[in-house]
């Protein structure tokens, strides 16, 4: 390896759980940038149809599923087996991201993932109410254990593209905001003060907003879900409760939302999926557009890291939320799957580099309520330039595994920070070691609001007073 692409070494163990569309693309990053022990890499999958990737580089490879009943007897002798420390990095679905958190404390591992999972059920359980199978509770549940377990070997919850890199746009889009504002300030070096940075700007929320124009080269069938990564991960996403951080500029809430009896009152959820849930957004490419409010743990973590407090009473919080819209094929998989009462496809595929003739994903952050209106800053990765940069993936999924490679880099140069968020994290490094695979990355002003060309063919029901109200923002 050349010493210029060499990032980070690590001689002990690494397991890989999960070999789908993620596990793919982050290996070659992996194998570009770490110096580590190949005999002492494994993968563990359930799924072996790219077991040939593995095989070719001399990687193990274990054909099977971790489950609640076998998680610590498979990954306890992998990853202690020395020499020193050894690594999960988690990029499966159906695992329990606290309970194997917590086993890699107990076995002195360090652990990343791109997503806060439970073990299967969890997401379809209608015996459950709305909030227990929200991403705010199993956000909580991961806070819980760091509550009960602080400090000690680092692991990171959430580092992929988003959740994970758009918590580190949003504060350098605040730096670039309050310079540009010619506010006075230091840049904050702690969580309070960059709360208090954020009122200052006068920043009243952020949409994470995204906008994917990859396009196949064949038609989507019937029947099958399409989309440019995991179809699972964005089923299951899309049939939770729609959920956003709730800022304190709001005047009322949505209809049917509510706001959870436990944890840290960050956000609200709404008794709808977020697959059937739109919001009005807007991205440099697009401009103007509708997306999904579909739920993601950084709209909750991002409005909690921002909170400020006086005497234990908020003071001050941004509205935080996802506005995703995705490629076309997703698109037209979704409305099917809702015509369908929300019944899943019984196939499905994820495009790949060789899919995909034209397009990128347009994906950022836009601070919206301040005296400049709305600044959207992101990448702008095209399909194109994901070809020249690395194998097996498409733009979508570049951003995500960009991401882990930087949350990797980022827990071995820290090594014993206990259990850590992507906002916690030290965004300009992570944005170093993940910027050459990001594309053109941007910062634009818009004089767009949710009131741009409302009212005109059709009567609604709108502040006027301000635009920035959540109220203003969702499709009804």
């Amino acid at each position: 390896m050349k010493d210029s692409l060499l990032l980070a070494r690590f001689d002990g163990p690494i397991v890989m759980i999960g070999f789908g569309s993620i596990g793919k693309g982050t290996l070659p990053l992996i194998e570009r940038h770490l110096a580590f022990d190949r005999e002492k890499f494994v993968v563990i999958a359930p799924d072996d149809a790219d077991r040939r990737l593995l095989d070719e580089r001399q990687i193990r490879f274990l054909h099977l599923a971790i489950t609640r009943e076998n998680y610590r007897d498979i990954l306890k002798p992998l990853l202690t087996c020395g020499p020193g420390r050894g690594m999960i990095v988690n990029l499966s679905v159906d695992t329990s991201s606290v309970d194997l958190m917590e086993f890699c404390k107990d076995v002195d591992a360090f652990y990343i993932d791109t997503v806060v999972e439970p073990w299967p059920g969890l997401y379809l359980d209608g015996t459950r109410s709305l909030s227990k199978r929200s991403n705010y509770a199993l956000r909580e549940g991961v806070l819980d254990l760091r509550r009960r377990r602080p400090g000690g070997i680092t692991a990171v919850s959430c580092c992929g593209a988003n959740p994970g890199m758009v918590s580190w746009m949003v504060k350098q889009a605040l730096i670039d905001i309050a310079k540009d504002l010619k506010l006075d300030f230091v840049e904050p070096s702690t969580r309070q003060d960059w709360g208090r940075l954020m009122q200052r700007a006068g920043v009243k929320g952020i949409h994470i907003a995204e906008r994917d124009t990859q396009r196949s080269n064949t038609p989507k069938p019937r029947g099958k879900f399409i989309n440019t990564w995991s179809v699972e991960g964005f089923i299951a996403e899309g049939l939770q409760p729609s959920e956003l951080g709730w800022g304190t500029h709001e005047k009322s809430m949505p209809p049917g939302a509510y706001h959870h009896d436990f944890g840290s009152d960050a956000a609200i959820y709404l008794t709808r999926p977020g697959a059937g849930t739109r919001v009005r957004s807007w991205t440099p490419t697009a401009q103007a557009q509708h997306g999904f409010l579909v739920t993601h743990n950084e709209s909750i973590s991002i409005a909690d890291y921002f909170t400020l407090r006086d005497n234990g009473k908020v003071v001050y919080r941004p509205t935080c939320h996802y506005a995703y819209h995705p490629c076309d094929d997703a698109i037209l998989s979704l409305h099917e799957m809702a015509g369908r009462g929300w019944l899943p496809q019984k196939t499905w595929h994820i495009l790949s580099e060789d899919d995909i003739v034209d397009g990128i994903d347009e994906l950022g952050v836009l601070l919206y309520g301040h005296a400049k209106n709305a600044y959207w800053y992101g990448s702008q990765l095209s399909i194109e330039e994901t070809r020249k940069l690395a194998p097996y993936q498409n733009a979508t999924g570049l951003q995500v595994t960009s991401a882990v490679l930087a949350g990797i880099v980022w827990m071995l140069e820290n090594p014993d920070c206990g259990i850590v968020e992507a906002d916690e994290m030290d965004f300009r490094r992570c944005l170093h070691v993940q910027r050459p695979y990001l594309g053109p990355v941007i910062g634009q002003y818009t004089d767009w609001t949710p009131l741009s060309d409302r009212s005109q063919l059709f009567p609604e029901t709108i502040d006027r007073d301000d635009p920035w109200q959540f109220s203003n923002v969702l499709v009804s």
